[in-house]
Formats: structure tokens, sequence, C-alpha cells
């Protein structure tokens, strides 16, 4: 195996094993000792059986619940005095990680008594983020569903509550800006019946969050039927958009994600088009799930075409979540990743559309991916870190 950074503090001339590792991390988990730090996740919509972990100066979320990370050859050991974590390869210490610390609205309730954590929880280190509605139409039939998706499992496991109202967002939202420092805040949804695809209640929360703390936000939805709906987003305080491919090759989709496969790439394609027209370009994104069954190719033209419309092609590598289709699934492999994530990188950084650039989202948190990483080698590689 490469060999890794040593223990001492993250100095220029390592960029590549540095890239090298995280890609490791996200794609072989880590088996974690104790949870520490800010809780990780079980169940959900999001990065879901994942732990926020500080690795040479970037924070990303790295798989800490699933089949692939308890017999993973990395493991974080206890925190020592100072803060530091020891981070293991084969018993042998490469380097130490740190956790984001519990956040302190967390401990907080509602006038109703629901806990702020069931309404909107922390990513990576300072971002807020919420699922506003936590039932989808496809999720509850086996042949609409997508076989990835986990956004019901929270929700049966009492961990959230099924709809969070704008004043309960921005309830939340001023507490996690007051008490922790929260910088961005991004809100997903499931997709209702209705054909502005959860528009509709991702603009009423954007607006109550962003008259009560002024905080960025990324709203992400499927393409509404009406793409007036851009205009109204905006309008309602929402800096970036979100609409997620998950995959790129049809057939793919049609496999994975039979019920919104029924939504083409074409239709998206006019979506991003309308969407890039109303935010910029690179304030529009979409996740591409690595690993789901698009080549390497597949996944390096699709982002190829992303970006030349003006699109942030925010390739994340596909992880198995626990009580999913895919639980099973093989995860892709580091060296995968690192052949798809490379070259986009460079054409990012080409673009000018780097992930440093947007003003709230995924991408600009960059922990699910170390896409930002490949940008440019003399950056953090995580706006967040």
């Amino acid at each position: 195996m490469k060999a890794y950074p040593n223990s001492s503090p993250y100095s220029e001339g390592i960029f590549e094993q540095k890239s090298f590792l995280l890609s490791e991390l996200q794609s072989y988990g880590v088996r974690l000792t104790v949870d520490e730090g800010a809780s990780s996740r079980v169940g959900g919509a999001g990065p879901t059986d994942h732990k926020a972990m500080t690795v040479l100066g970037t924070t990303i979320m790295v798989p800490v619940h699933t089949h692939a990370a308890a017999s993973s050859p990395f493991a974080a050991g206890s925190t020592l005095p100072d803060g530091r974590v020891e981070l293991l390869h084969q018993n042998e210490r490469i380097a130490y990680v740190s956790y984001p610390p519990q956040p302190k609205f967390y401990s907080f309730t509602t006038e109703e008594g629901v806990p702020y954590w069931k309404i909107a929880t922390l990513h990576s280190k300072d971002v807020l983020a919420t699922t506003v509605l936590q039932t989808c139409i496809r999720y509850g039939n086996k042949s609409t569903k997508c076989q990835f998706c986990a956004i019901g499992e929270s929700l049966k496991a009492g961990r959230t509550i099924p709809h969070k109202s704008p004043a309960q967002l921005a309830e939340v939202a001023t507490a996690a800006q007051r008490y922790d420092g929260i910088s961005q805040v991004v809100m997903t949804t499931g997709t209702p019946v209705t054909s502005d695809r959860g528009a509709a209640v991702l603009a009423d929360s954007a607006r109550a969050i962003k008259e009560a703390t002024g905080l960025p936000i990324q709203a992400q939805c499927e393409p509404p039927d009406d793409f007036g709906w851009f205009q109204r987003l905006k309008d309602a305080g929402v800096d970036t958009l979100g609409m997620h491919l998950e995959a790129w090759d049809e057939s793919v989709r049609a496999e994975i994600m039979p019920g919104k496969a029924e939504v083409p790439v074409a239709f998206y394609l006019k979506a991003f088009r309308a969407a890039v027209a109303v935010f910029g370009r690179g304030q529009v994104s979409t996740y591409l799930l690595a690993g789901l069954g698009d080549s390497r190719e597949g996944l390096i033209e699709a982002a190829r075409e992303l970006i030349d419309m003006g699109v942030y092609p925010f390739v994340v590598p596909f992880v198995p979540v626990t009580g999913t289709q895919l639980e099973n699934r093989s995860a892709p492999s580091s060296e995968f990743m690192r052949s798809v994530l490379s070259p986009i990188g460079e054409m990012l950084a080409q673009a000018g559309m780097t992930s440093d650039k947007q003003k709230a989202g995924c991408a600009k948190c960059g922990a699910c991916s170390s896409l930002s990483s490949f940008e440019n080698p003399q950056s953090s590689g995580c706006s967040a870190a």
C-alpha cells in the first residue's frame, strides 16, 4: 500500500498523499473504538452512517456504521488529552484526526417539546442540515423507491419529525448560529405529490431562516414542472440550488431509482439551464453517486457536460447504508474514485468553478467527497475545514 503522511503536522509537498488518504477513508470507512465528539448518524437522509473527522486540516464525512467500516483497515482510537485521536492503518499510526464537538444547540427543545436535533443536524463542522419533509412519494414502494435511500429510517426510529415548519427551522438555525458558529444551511426534502417537487416548502423555510439569521442557504429538490420556482426560491433567500441526478446513465437510473428515473436526464438538463440563468454559473449543483453503475468515462463525460452549462458535478462515493436495498453492495474502490475525481477536479479548476466559489451547499462544504482536494493542490480541500 502506498505510504501515508507521517504523524507530523501537514506540510506542503504531500498533496498527493493527502488526497490519497481522504479517498481511502471514504471508500473503506473507519472502525471506531469509541464514538466521541459530535454524534455520528445512523439511518436517514444525507451523509448517514457517517461521522465528521478532521484529517490533515480537512473535515470530511467518513463511513463508520457500514458493513465495510466494520472490517476497515483503518481505525480511530480514543481521544488524547490534547484533543487529537490516533488514526491507525493496520494498527500502525499514520496520522492524527479530530472530531467536531457535540453542538450546543442539540441540548435545546422547542416549546412543544421537540428536541432541536430532531429538526436539524450538524454536518461536517459548521453546516446546519435538515430534511424539511421526511417522507417521499417514492419511498414506500420498492418499484419506485431509490434503492440507496434511507430517508424513512430515521423517521421510523423516532430520530426526526415528518415535517419541519418554517418557524421551527428559523428557531433552530438561530440557536445553531449563536451557539455553534454555523456558517451555512443546507435544506433537502423528500418529494411530495405536488408538481413543485418540494420547492414550495423549501421557499417557505428559506424565507424564515434568512429573515432570522441571514445565513447562506442551499435548497435541494427534484426539478419542478414550473421553472418559475427557481426565481421564487431565490427571492425567498435561497443562494444555491441542488437538483440531484445521482446517476447519469439512464439504464443505471432505471435499475437503481426506478421512480426518479421517470424524470429523464434530458429534463434535468433543461432545468439546470433555467436554474443557472437565475442563480448563476457554479451556484447550481448536482450529486453523482460513483459506484451505482456509471463507468469512469461516463462520469467524466457527464461532469464535462454539466460544467459547460455552469452546473457543479458533486461526485460522491456511493455508501451502502444499513436498512436500504443496497446495504450489501460494495462501495467504489478508492482507486476508482481517484481516477474519476482527479480529471473532474482539473476541469472545475480550469472552468473557474471550484467549490470555494459556491455561496452555500454540499459542494461548498465538500465533506462528503474528496473532490475539492483535487481542484487545487494548495488548498485545504474543504471550505468547512
